[in-house]
């Protein structure tokens, strides 16, 4: 069994042998790329015969994933090269993308912000929170997903936009292509055992109808990616506020959604070591979004941390200094 390392070194030295011949020509190139809560190495192809390149990218470490699983390098390699070809293939011509209607696809996303440092270095957005609201261009949304690239520094340039311009937009693009949901736990549940082809009569009695003010509540969009975000529009969280009549508990699940509690439901910091131990024991790295607890007050109407916990960071490493919290609509 190889180490990451060594690995690392074998698939850029035989990736190409698994690739169609239109492919070998092009160079192979693997770099650190900075995601979401963690590095990652990138390997893209270059054609040294054009100015311009656009080439998809994997991750080695998903690949070194699949190594570990399988045990089996050529399989591991066979499927990332098929991968690698199929990103190629449904990959936007960039001659296709309209910079001028960029404007119109701009949407936020939030993530951690000790978590991401180094990556928020170069790339416009707004503290909240423990939090940062990152700006994204969704180039489309079909019945193969949504593809979308992350606005940085030189992209954000090239648009034309400053960092309020690209709030401006994201806050009434977001809510048009990814309209916030709320959905009491019961529904979410009964919805997995009809799809699952459990008539609903029947969910419905296996299901124990819980008072509006003692369940969970899922605050999401439709397309149930980066959902979280959702916790941004504050008539949503007030809506519930005011049907619950309590104040809020909000729990940050994932980047793809946090749910939300009355606040006789617990105290906030057992609420929070309750998140935290979710978020190491079952929610991967790159999708957990914070180890805090948030308050909403219903009257105030306004969202603020009910936490202080020291374990700020996601990786479970001990951050080296406390991080400053600065109210929302602060900006870089």
């Amino acid at each position: 069994m190889m180490n990451y390392e060594i690995f690392k070194e074998v698939v850029a030295e035989k990736f190409k042998e698994y690739l169609p011949e239109q492919y070998q020509g092009m160079e192979i190139r693997v770099a650190s790329v900075n995601k979401v809560n963690r590095p990652l190495d990138g390997l893209t192809l270059v054609d040294k015969t054009v100015d311009k390149n656009v080439s998809p990218t994997i991750y080695i470490n998903d690949m070194y994933d699949h190594y570990l699983h399988t045990e089996n390098l050529q399989e591991v390699l066979r499927d990332a090269a098929k991968s690698m070809e199929k990103a190629f293939v449904d990959a936007p011509e960039v001659s296709n993308l309209n910079f001028d209607s960029a404007k119109d696809n701009i949407v936020f996303q939030v993530i951690n912000t000790m978590q991401n440092e180094d990556m928020l270095r170069d790339m416009p957005h707004r503290d909240y929170q423990d939090l940062s609201i990152i700006y994204r261009w969704v180039v489309a949304v079909d019945e193969r997903g949504i593809q979308s690239t992350v606005v940085r520094d030189n992209l954000a340039k090239q648009l034309g936009m400053t960092e309020a311009d690209l709030f401006k937009c994201a806050v009434e693009n977001t809510r048009r292509i990814f309209p916030p949901v709320v959905k009491s736990m019961n529904d979410v549940m009964k919805e997995m055992m009809m799809s699952d082809g459990m008539p609903a009569e029947i969910a419905d009695m296996v299901i124990e109808e819980m008072p509006a003010d003692r369940t969970m509540w899922i605050i999401s969009n439709e397309k149930g990616i980066n959902g979280a975000g959702s916790m941004l529009y504050e008539d949503v969280l007030h809506k519930l506020a005011m049907q619950l009549e309590t104040d809020l508990y909000l729990l940050p699940s994932s980047v793809h959604e946090c749910i939300a509690v009355s606040v006789e439901m617990g105290d906030p910091y057992e609420l929070a070591e309750m998140v935290n131990e979710i978020n190491m024991s079952q929610v991967s790295l790159e999708e957990r979004l914070s180890n805090q607890v948030y308050h909403y007050d219903k009257d105030a109407r306004r969202l603020t941390l009910a936490t202080d916990t020291p374990n700020k960071r996601l990786d479970g490493m001990v951050a080296e200094t406390n991080l400053i919290y600065m109210d929302a609509g602060k900006s870089r």
